[in-house]
């Protein structure tokens, strides 16, 4: 089996079941997330939400695997290759369980995909055993900046589990206005493709959000990007980030890089 990652998410999943010697070809954002593939030269094509069909059809592959998010000349693109696709669409953290089972078994790992699960699920299950007796304070979780777009729905079972209260509808649009009106007790920007780099003290400022509790507090933070967006089991180390914002008294301070604060 030759496969084609599309996504950070697919070339986690592959590398952690021990089989990136699947990877024929993978994105730039891959081998940033799995420094292991800068050692291979593999070719690099672009990603799901803008590959071409010139940047498929010269490499030789059994299957493309893409994920979230897309566009629908993207998916045309795929299409059109004549490539087998396998097209993930995970939004709950038992969707993307489902996905790794799912490429596990194609790449003939399918123990080592359900050992991977059982890890995830026992790591989530410390986690909110230890926040199951804490008070709950609310969360903002911003997953982009322009529009205002609250995080997906497996970060909101994150925040949950880290023992906070998320606020608003997971993947819906929002306002400052609005976020000023729930005035919540903790700021998280995990901006997709920002890596860390989200300017906190200048779209607080530029938002009018000085007078807002988070930041009174100094509870405004952004967790690097990979560690939340990315649908793989990196995920765990996102939500030990978002343990540590939400309950540094239990858990710790927030580490840097993966979350710096205000």
């Amino acid at each position: 089996m030759k496969i084609i990652s599309l996504q950070p998410s697919v070339s986690i999943i592959l590398d952690r079941l021990g089989c990136l010697d699947t990877i024929a070809a993978c994105t730039k954002y891959c081998v940033n997330a799995v420094p292991a593939l800068r050692e291979r030269n593999l070719p690099l094509v672009r990603d799901s939400w803008s590959t071409k069909m010139d940047d498929l059809l010269p490499i030789r592959a059994d299957l493309v695997i893409a994920s979230v998010p897309y566009r629908e000349e993207s998916i045309a693109a795929i299409l059109k290759s004549g490539i087998p696709v396998l097209a993930l669409a995970p939004h709950t953290l038992a969707d993307i369980h489902t996905d790794i089972r799912h490429i596990a078994r194609l790449v003939d790992a399918g123990a080592k995909g359900e050992l991977l699960i059982v890890e995830m699920q026992s790591a989530v299950e410390a986690v909110r055993e230890r926040t199951k007796p804490l008070l709950r304070p609310l969360v903002y979780c911003e997953e982009w900046g322009k529009p205002l777009i609250h995080s997906q729905a497996w970060v909101a079972e994150l925040v949950q589990i880290a023992g906070g209260e998320f606020l608003g509808v997971p993947g819906r649009t929002t306002s400052t206005q609005a976020v000023a009106e729930a005035n919540p007790d903790i700021i998280i920007a995990a901006w997709c493709g920002a890596g860390n780099r989200v300017p906190l003290r200048k779209i607080i400022a530029a938002r009018e959000w000085n007078a807002l509790s988070a930041v009174r507090q100094g509870r405004a933070y952004c967790i690097a990007d990979e560690l939340l967006n990315t649908p793989a089991p990196t995920l765990i180390d996102g939500l030990c980030a978002l343990a540590r914002a939400i309950h540094p008294e239990v858990f710790g301070e927030p580490v840097e890089p993966t979350c710096s604060r205000i």
